[in-house]
Order: C-alpha cells, then sequence, then structure tokens
C-alpha cells in the first residue's frame, strides 16, 4: 500500500513541475511577489459575516485578500473554492464569462489545491448562505509542487507529524489552534509579570560555568577565543546576579538546553519562565504562583476547571493544596515513620522498585526525595504545592530557621508532573559557597563537568537582598491547557532521532 501510494504522489508531483513549466511559457510568475493583500480573511469575516443576503445585494463590498487554496470543487463553467490565511478561511466562487477568460483559463488549468493566490471581487451569500468571495481576478503567488496531504493517511505516523510540522499545520485546525493557544499562554504570562513590576531581563545561553541546576549540559566551543561553553541549563545564577545589582523583580522567559533523555515529559531544548523577587519569601511565591496560574486559566478557558486526559477534571479554583514533602509521604505515600525513618530502609524500598542510579552512599536527604518522586508526585492529579524539600536536594535554596534539615521551598505538581520549583534563595555566600564544593565533587563523580563559580559568589558577598524566585515549565503548562499528552505536542520541532 505504502508503494502503491509513493507511486501516486510521484505521479502528481510530476504534473505539478509539468505546470510550472507550462506557466513558465505562457510568461505567468508561479512564484510572483507583486500582489498587495489589503485585509485578512479573519478580519473580512468579522467585518461582514453578519450581514444577510440582502445587504450585499445592495451593497458592492470588495475584498482583496490571499491566502493558500485548501480545496477545489468543479462544475464545468464555474467552480468553488476556499483559500485560508493565518487568520480564517473563506469559500471564493469562480465563473467562465467568456471563451478568452484568462482568470477562468488560469484556474480551470493550473491551478491545484495547495497553491497560494490572490482573490479580487465582491463578497455574497450563495444559495446555502455561505459567505463568499466572487473572484473577479485571480493572482497565482505561489505554485505548491506537492500535493496537500490527505487527512485519512500520512499524518497519523506521530513521528511524520512531528519531523514535518509544516504538513501537520497545514492539516490539522486541532494542532494549529494548540500553538495559538501557547502563544496566549506566554503573552499572559508576561502581561501579568510586567503588570506586577517586574523586568523582562535575558541572560547568556552560552556559559562558561552551567550552573542553576544539576543536569548534564550541552557542550561547544568557541573557536575566536579557544573557549569551551555550555548551553545554559537554567539562567538562575545570572538572573540573581542582577538582583544583586539592584534589579529588584527580573524575570526571563527562554530556552533552556539538558543533555539528558526524550520522553513524553522532557525535551533536551525547553522553555523555562524564571523569575526573581527581592524582599520575599517562597511563600509570598506560593501565592502569586497561584493567583497567575488560575487567573491564566480563567482568562483561556472562561472558568477554573480544564479538562486533561485520562485525569479528568483539574481544578484551578484558588487556594491550591498545601503539604509538606514528609507529611505527603504518609498521607499520600502511604508509609510509616519507621519504614523511612533512615537511609537504608529508604535505599532498599527503592532498590525493590528497581530504580536506578541510587547508591547506598546517597543522603537520607536525597534517597526521601527520590521516594516522593516515586511513591507520590505521580498521584498529585489537582494542582498541589510540596513544601520543606530536604537540604541536600536543593543547593541553592535557603535553610528553614525553625529545621535547618529542610529549605524554603515548594514544587507545584499537576497531573502527577512537577510544573514549577521556587525558593527563598540562599543569600549567605559562606554557605553558599560550602554548598557548591559539594555540588562540584557530586558531580566530577558523576563524570559531569564541574567548576566552582567564583564569581556568583562574589556576587553574594556584595549583598543579596532576602528573595524568592520561582522556575515554571512553560511547555508542560501548555500540554495542560491544550489537553497534550506529550510535550512534542506542544514544540513546534521537538529533537527527533534522524531518520536513515
Amino acid at each position: 500500500m505504502g508503494a502503491i501510494l509513493d507511486q501516486e504522489l510521484n505521479v502528481l508531483e510530476k504534473n505539478r513541475l509539468d505546470t510550472l513549466t507550462k506557466l513558465r511559457e505562457r510568461g505567468i510568475n508561479p512564484f510572483d511577489n507583486k500582489f498587495v493583500k489589503k485585509e485578512n480573511i479573519g478580519g473580512i469575516i468579522s467585518l461582514y459575516g453578519g450581514n444577510n443576503r440582502e445587504y450585499f445585494d445592495q451593497n458592492a463590498v470588495g475584498v482583496k485578500t490571499a491566502g493558500r487554496i485548501i480545496v477545489v470543487r468543479n462544475f464545468g463553467k464555474a467552480s468553488f473554492f476556499r483559500i485560508r490565511d493565518g487568520f480564517g478561511e473563506i469559500q471564493c466562487y469562480i465563473q467562465k464569462n467568456s471563451e478568452e477568460d484568462d482568470n477562468f483559463i488560469l484556474f480551470k488549468e493550473f491551478i491545484d489545491a495547495g497553491d497560494f493566490c490572490g482573490v479580487e471581487g465582491h463578497l455574497f451569500r450563495t444559495k446555502t448562505d455561505e459567505l463568499t468571495i466572487k473572484v473577479e481576478r485571480l493572482h497565482l503567488l505561489t505554485k505548491s509542487l506537492k500535493p496537500l496531504p490527505e487527512k485519512w493517511h500520512g499524518l497519523k505516523d506521530v513521528e511524520a507529524r512531528y519531523r514535518k510540522r509544516y504538513i501537520d499545520l497545514i492539516a490539522s485546525s486541532e494542532v494549529r489552534e494548540i500553538f495559538k493557544k501557547r502563544a496566549k499562554v506566554i503573552n499572559f504570562i508576561r502581561e501579568y509579570l510586567n503588570s506586577s513590576d517586574f523586568l523582562e531581563v535575558e541572560t547568556p545561553i552560552m556559559q562558561a560555568n552551567p550552573g542553576g541546576a544539576t543536569a548534564r549540559p550541552f557542550k561547544t566551543h568557541h573557536n575566536a577565543l579557544d573557549l569551551e561553553l555550555y548551553m545554559r541549563i537554567a539562567p538562575e545564577l545570572y538572573l540573581k546576579r542582577l538582583v544583586v545589582g539592584g534589579l529588584e523583580r527580573v524575570y526571563e522567559i527562554g530556552r533552556n538546553f539538558r543533555n539528558e533523555g526524550i520522553s513524553v515529559k522532557h525535551n533536551p531544548e525547553f522553555t523555562m519562565l524564571e523569575f526573581y523577587t527581592a524582599y520575599s519569601t517562597y511563600e509570598d511565591l506560593m501565592s502569586f504562583v497561584e493567583d497567575m496560574l488560575s487567573k491564566l486559566v480563567l482568562n483561556l478557558n472562561g472558568g477554573f476547571q480544564i479538562v486533561y486526559d485520562p485525569y479528568g477534571k483539574l481544578d484551578f479554583k484558588p487556594p491550591f493544596r498545601r503539604i509538606k514533602l514528609m507529611d505527603s509521604l504518609f498521607e499520600i505515600g502511604g508509609f510509616k515513620a519507621e519504614d523511612i525513618s533512615s537511609a537504608p530502609n529508604i535505599y532498599n524500598i527503592l532498590i525493590k522498585r528497581d530504580i536506578k542510579g541510587i547508591s547506598e552512599k546517597d543522603s537520607l536527604g536525597e534517597l526521601l526525595t527520590l521516594l516522593f518522586d516515586e511513591f507520590v508526585e505521580p498521584k498529585l492529579i489537582n494542582p498541589t504545592f510540596i513544601t520543606d524539600y530536604p537540604v541536600e536536594s536543593s543547593p541553592l535554596a535557603r535553610r528553614n530557621d525553625e529545621n535547618p534539615a529542610v529549605v524554603d521551598r515548594f514544587e507545584l505538581f499537576i497531573a502527577g508532573r512537577e510544573i514549577g520549583n521556587a525558593f527563598s534563595e540562599l543569600n549567605d555566600p559562606l554557605d553558599q559557597e560550602e554548598r557548591f564544593r559539594a555540588q562540584v565533587k557530586a558531580k566530577v563523580n558523576e563524570g559531569l563537568p564541574a567548576e566552582m563559580d567564583d564569581d556568583f559568589i562574589d556576587a553574594l558577598k556584595q549583598g543579596l537582598p532576602p528573595t524568592a524566585g520561582c522556575g515554571i515549565g512553560i511547555d508542560r503548562v501548555v500540554m495542560l491547557l491544550t489537553n497534550s499528552y506529550s510535550i512534542r505536542d506542544v514544540i513546534f520541532f521537538p529533537l527527533l532521532k534522524p531518520v536513515k
């Protein structure tokens, strides 16, 4: 079946190449760039979609627009076709007015679905009451050399959809709506932060010392400086430098890069929001994030509930649930205090679950966090803040004043996935230096690039005011709001293994 389909496509492509030659022989430019589009299709529909047939009979409404032809229906001396631009689609009607009607000859002999055309004409309503452009002049703008994809084959191959996203977008209005909603999510967040007196900034993507997280970085080389550089895994340390410099509320929406596995939750290149505010605590940020996300959902969906498969309805109406990590292990994980009172006990539990990458040398705090990841995180469906993480798993967070074994930190979980991570920042340079040294040692033991970020320590010695910071995964938020299962569904061009 696949071979037959390929043969049919080859014939269609050859026919279009032949048409291209014929157009040029007639002096028609198949890639014309002189047409001036005056109205977009969405604007035409918005302005005139509410007018009835009598209105157009009495008023000559001229339009001049352009788009891709997506379907053609021929009826001898007349044809209907639909064109689509980035704002909508509309039906067009063209008829043969004489034997030498250049417009109609161009359409019948040389135009195919997939071509881009400009149309000039007047609006009317058909017998079925559909708003339509009666074409008086047709312009071929781009000759498509490949046929449009058919909805019933080709695009069901998920890999093909991701590799050829442009075809996916042509064929599926649902996919187009996902990415339009993605843009709305980012715009809303940006406007919310701007209205809260945050300053949008940009920090380096190529860094000499990758910091701010513990992930494996991508490595590159700057030839002129003969310098090894890394793609950033997080902008955190640079954003905090800006707070030291007196910019008390800063944020960045940008790409981060982590040289790790690919899954439905992970892409090596992803979009993060990180923001920092001086004179605030992680508890302040819990309320801030709760308000921002609940208003985002309300703004985009008209209510606080969304549907996310397979969990059904998720409720973003504030307040979100808040629970300490240790309490969650008891209340949600079902453990008893004696079960998880020591590192060896937890290690044995994790070994029985065949958890990779753990060691008997791991600290109690590290193992508690892994236990949470395995037994609690998947059960956190409605928005839930988890607080009081062990200090060993939070090298950049401030220790809690009442319990120095934990830090002032929260993570936000929705639908069994981490959405955000925040904490009151560690601003004690001596404590930070000690933790950095332990982090460097751990990275070296894992074979990861690791150097002390002495400049960041110097920045802290200049004085970082009491500060709280938060990172939110934009891709994962978009997944929730578009009911998308895989992160690759919300990234235009996800990374894929090359086809040989």
